[in-house]
Parts: C-alpha cells; structure tokens; sequence
C-alpha cells in the first residue's frame, strides 16, 4: 500500500514528526523489555531482609543488598520515566525532547540495572561459595554488561559515522 503525503514526507520519506514518534514507539518498547526483568530483580530484593537467613549475612552483604536494592530503585525510576513524562507532557509540543531525555534515561536505567545485577549476583554467590569464585562471577557479570550493552554499541556507532 503506497503512503499518502499525510503518512509521509512529500518525498515519500519520514516526516520529522513520523521520527519522533517512531523513535519514542521504539523508546517505549524498550523500556517495556527492560522495566519487566528490572521488576522480577526489585520484587525480589524487597523480600530478601525480611527471609529468615539474612540476619546471617555479613555487613559487606548487607552492603552489597544496598547497592542492588538501590541499583534496581533507580533502573525502575529510568525506565518508567519516559512513559510518566509523557502522560504530563501530552499535546505539548515537546515530544523531541522527551525522546532525547527518554534516550539519556534509558542508559542511566541500564547503567543502574548493570549494577544491581552485579551487587546481587556477588551477594549471592559469596553466600554460596565464600570465595573467590563470588568476585570472579560478578566481575564477568560486569564486564560483559558493559560491553554488551555500552561498549560494543558505542564502537558501532563510531564506526558507523
């Protein structure tokens, strides 16, 4: 079916509007991938102190509980952020600029997700095992967040220019 001149550009392409709308549609739809499993991790930890072994934990596991409770407050913040501004920016005219800080809280999001992570596999892996095997998996943890969700699209996007 052949776009109409509404649908598009009067070149056939993407009219800026058509952008910022696809961009934040697209936006959206990867916060709602990301905010589920952000979610399952932050449900999770809200139980933790309350299971009958935490008082058995160390102060550097209540620590590390910290950092990923807090890690997954802020991932749940950043990735719910586009669709809350949204509902109050509505018919504004400031849909551009919301993508762009949607964007800004999207990688803050995964940054803060990429923590918790990291915190909650060491805890857990320290209370299990009590040695290096813990800061070892975490570190891979970590390492392979940071590549897989800033480094390698970082080197893509320089390469791609």
């Amino acid at each position: 079916m052949a776009e109409t001149p509404s649908q598009s550009g009067t070149n056939g392409e993407e009219s800026e509007k058509q952008r910022v709308d696809r961009n934040f549609a697209e936006l959206l739809q990867a916060a709602r991938v990301a905010v589920t499993g952000v979610q399952v991790l932050f449900a999770f930890l809200l139980t933790v102190p309350f299971s009958e072994r935490f008082e058995d934990v160390t102060s550097t596991s209540h620590w590390l509980f910290y950092v990923s409770l807090v890690g997954a407050a802020i991932a749940s913040v950043c990735y719910i952020t586009p669709a809350a501004q949204h509902r109050i920016l509505f018919r504004q005219g400031l849909k551009d600029q919301l993508v762009r800080r949607s964007n800004h809280y999207a990688i803050a999001g995964g940054a803060a997700l990429a923590v918790s992570m990291t915190a909650a596999t060491l805890l857990v892996t320290d209370f299990l095992f009590h040695n290096w095997l813990a800061v070892a998996t975490a570190g891979v943890i970590a390492l392979f967040a940071a590549w897989a969700w800033f480094v390698q699209p970082a080197i893509a996007r320089r390469n791609g220019r």
